[in-house]
């Protein structure tokens, strides 16, 4: 299966956060490679889950300025929302730091590739944040720099935060929420009215409005702008306080960002929604789409995911009977020599 089947991002560009001034010089020499074991470093977390968010999107900022990785910002976004679909497995944070720059993209494509297996709406929704790791021929100090916001993110305990089984504990915080609207500049938020509702305040709503009484299996929520799905993650979080399943509700959420509709489709995954989990990227105040756009293209995702699944079935299938007929005509050659 090729790796371009994938559909390259159409999005028009838009304002991003520029570098710093000092990030103009031109960037430093590389300097050799470590050649001993790289480990994570022990990252003493802040008992609050939102402080740590927020600390992992500092840090993560310091990284991708500090080593002039320029302005577009779907590149440590993208790469900070890979790594928090891992799960914190032993030995795999220190694999993934002893990783050379060159090798991150293809990491990235295999995390993001495994998941759209599952949920090819999601990824495909997610296009902005992972689209860069396709490029033949990337930039070798974009490349540092992911390098260096890959060890920011997992040595400020990224995977301690996300990498859980339990669905529960990767939905104590939104990582993602604090890094896009750091990597926004100020004026570009201002022109989107692009603020996000703080995760104190979700979580209020959320206690408020949902109990038992209220929430019945089978209803919807519905977040018209929902940036990178904070309201969905505490409203998840309070079902299952209550003893109840995400998977049993339907979540319709729409943005009109394409970079926050990504964010809230892996935010989708990361805190296990479920099945009926749609997220769109439309104006919320066209009266003639109410999700229907959504629903024709996550049919379209799951469909075109089918087709490329059975095509690299028969693919496989017919490698096996040229390999077995390989095998049976050598025998049948040597029984005559014999």
């Amino acid at each position: 299966m090729s790796d371009d089947f994938l559909p390259r991002a159409a999005a028009p560009a838009t304002a991003e956060r520029p570098a710093p001034s000092w990030a103009k010089k031109p960037p430093p020499k590389s300097k050799a490679r470590p050649t001993g074991k790289v480990t994570a470093r022990h990252y003493a977390a802040p008992r609050d889950p939102h402080e740590h968010a927020r600390k992992i999107a500092e840090n993560v900022l310091d990284a991708w300025y500090q080593s002039f990785g320029g302005s577009s910002i779907d590149v440590p976004l993208g790469t900070v929302a890979g790594l928090s679909l891992l799960r914190n497995v032993p030995g795999l944070a220190d694999w993934v730091l002893s990783l050379q720059p060159e090798q991150l993209p293809q990491l990235l494509k295999e995390i993001y590739l495994g998941h759209w297996i599952k949920r090819p709406d999601l990824i495909n929704r997610a296009i902005r944040l992972h689209d860069w790791a396709w490029n033949s021929n990337p930039d070798k100090q974009q490349l540092r720099a992911v390098h260096a916001v890959t060890r920011a993110a997992i040595n400020t305990g990224l995977m301690d935060l996300t990498g859980h089984d339990d669905p529960w504990r990767r939905s104590e915080a939104d990582v993602l929420s604090p890094l896009l609207t750091g990597l926004r500049h100020k004026s570009d938020k201002k022109w989107r009215g692009e603020y996000h509702t703080p995760a104190c305040v979700t979580d209020l709503l959320a206690n408020m409005t949902v109990d038992k009484d209220f929430a019945k299996p089978g209803m919807s929520f519905r977040e018209p702008a929902v940036g990178s799905g904070t309201m969905f993650r505490s409203v998840a979080q309070r079902l299952r306080d209550l003893g109840l399943n995400p998977h049993d509700f339907h979540w319709h959420g729409n943005d009109i960002d394409s970079l926050s509709a990504g964010c809230a489709a892996v935010n989708a995954i990361i805190w296990d929604l479920g099945p009926r989990c749609l997220i769109g990227c439309a104006d919320s105040l066209a009266p003639e789409d109410d999700y229907v756009k959504t629903r024709a293209e996550a049919k379209e995702a799951f469909e075109q995911r089918d087709r490329y699944m059975e095509t690299a079935s028969t693919i496989t299938a017919h490698r096996r009977a040229i390999a077995l007929l390989d095998e049976l005509t050598g025998r049948t050659q040597e029984g005559r020599a014999a």
